[in-house]
Formats: structure tokens, sequence, C-alpha cells
């Protein structure tokens, strides 16, 4: 039953909560599972498992599980774009990827004035088709999530892809290791993790929050919250604008004002999360070396 795994902090967490729902694990078998990306169109999740280099496919209807891309390129983070296609970020690769209905890939962004960019991990796309994602140097910094190899740019940074010339740009270069990432559902604030505390003593463990301006400039970027167990990680928002972010002992859920107020306990360290269902309703949770789900009652944020 769900008061075995919820946590309720604050009250506004009963409301979002199913008291008969319970936390399902739908398989296991990963070394790090991560980036869950949901296709409505064929009610099917793909995600990452990083260390052995593929991507699996978790098929909604039927339950089966299968391998969806091996070798993957060591992809992490994925997203869905408005057309209904994936986009991927590839360790491995040092880029990010868009794959075709037709099966074929298109390299969106690989360097940056130049020089190689680190190893992409989130990404998301924004509603005018520009493509956001975030660049630490987890797929470098040895060859268990990619390939050991020196940052080019010496940085780790917040980049956009544009989506008519296809120009590759910072938007945000104060992040020592920058994360997960998500637009409000508005798009008018960018919500960024900063896990730079797997290399940094003391370092961050916190989501920051900007406001986006004319021009996809970024302004702000104050913490929104610290995590209280472990790390941010990946997190998607719900439709009301509250957060359902990853950390160290499950599911955290934040109300817009930055208030924790409940959390969904997962017996694995999570990684990432996504809203799925054909109400976008049940939410996904990619968590070390299994994939869970659990219905809600509340709707993820509509990004297709």
């Amino acid at each position: 039953m769900f008061r075995d795994v919820a946590v309720i902090l604050d009250d506004r967490f009963r409301r979002l909560v199913i008291p008969t729902a319970r936390l399902e694990k739908l398989t296991e078998g990963c070394r790090w599972a991560e980036g869950p990306a949901y296709f409505p169109a064929g009610r099917y999740l793909v995600w990452s498992d990083v260390p052995n280099d593929r991507m699996m496919r978790f098929d909604e209807t039927s339950n089966a599980v299968s391998i969806f891309r091996n070798p993957s390129g060591y992809s992490n983070g994925n997203t869905v774009d408005r057309q209904g296609r994936l986009i991927t970020c590839e360790h491995g690769n040092r880029r990010v990827t868009r794959t075709e209905h037709d099966g074929s890939i298109t390299v969106i962004a690989s360097h940056y004035e130049g020089k190689r960019i680190n190893s992409p991990n989130d990404v998301v796309v924004k509603s005018d088709g520009s493509i956001w994602f975030t660049d630490p140097a987890y797929g470098i910094d040895s060859d268990y999530e990619g390939h050991k190899a020196e940052s080019e740019i010496g940085s780790c940074h917040v980049y956009r892809v544009d989506p008519q010339s296809g120009s590759v740009s910072v938007v945000a270069d104060d992040f020592v290791r920058p994360n997960g990432l998500a637009f409000s559902p508005d798009e008018k604030r960018l919500y960024v993790a900063d896990t730079g505390a797997t290399h940094v003593a003391d370092g961050p463990r916190h989501i920051r929050a900007f406001d986006v301006g004319e021009n996809s400039r970024l302004t702000g970027g104050n913490v929104f919250a610290t995590c209280t167990s472990g790390l941010f990680d990946g997190f998607r928002l719900d439709d009301a604008g509250r957060i359902w972010a990853s950390a160290g002992d499950g599911v955290h859920c934040y109300e817009s004002d930055g208030t924790l107020i409940g959390k969904i306990l997962v017996p694995e360290v999570v990684a990432n999360v996504v809203f799925g269902g054909i109400k976008r309703n049940r939410l996904y949770i990619c968590a070390t070396t299994s994939l869970y789900a659990i219905m809600l009652p509340v709707n993820g944020a509509k990004t297709f």
C-alpha cells in the first residue's frame, strides 16, 4: 500500500497520493538506470542503462521489456521533442542526437567553439524547438560511463541549441556539475540541478531556479532547494508546477515555493523520473538497477 512508501511532510502532499496505490518494480538488471522518456503514441518508455552501454524499452500495454539500442554511445538523459522524436545525450560519443522517425540518427550538438563538449547528461526541448542540455564531465571522468578523456572546454556548462541555425550557445556557466533540468509549465522558469558535491568537498547538491527572458536569456539562478538525502539528479514537473525530483532515498516532491512537502520512498537510489501513461499520471522511476512506477492523482506537465 502507498502508506508504506509515502512520507507526508506537509498537508499539501496528502492530496497528491493515492492511499491504495503501490510502488511497482517493473524490471531489474541494470547497472545505472537513467534518462526515462515516454512516447505517448506508442505507449512505451525508453531509458538508458549507462554503464552497460544500452538503452531499454518498456511496453506499457504488455509489460514487455526489451533492448532498444545496443550499443547506445553510453546514453544518459533522453527526452521526446514536439514531433515525437527521441533526443538523447550520449556520454561515450560526447554528443546530443535525435533519432528520426525512420531510425536514422542526426547529430544535434557535439562541439562548442570548435572544442568537443564533455559528456552531455540531460536534455529538454522548449516549445520553440530549442534544445537545452547540461554538460558535466561524468562520461569522461572514467571508462565506467563513457571513455576517459580530458575536457577540451575545461568546465561544465548548460547549453542551448538554436532551432533555426543549430548554433550552440552557453546559457549558464557557473555550475560545478550541471545535471538534471526542466522548464516550468509556462516555460518562464528553468530549473537546473548541480551535483558538484561528487567532485568538490561540501559542493552543491541543489536545484537552482532561473527566470527565462527574451531571447532565452537566463537571470536569477538562486538555490530553489537543497537535497536532504544524497543528490538531486533528474526531475520532472507536474502541471501545477510542482517538482518531482530524484534523491538518495526516493522521489522528493517540492511545491513551487520550494517547500519539500513529501517523498515517495524507493529501495534504491533514484536517478531520474518521467510522467507517463495515457493521462500522464503514472510516474516512472529509474533507480540504480531497476525501473519502478507508481500511479498518482496528479498529471505531468505536458511537454509534447
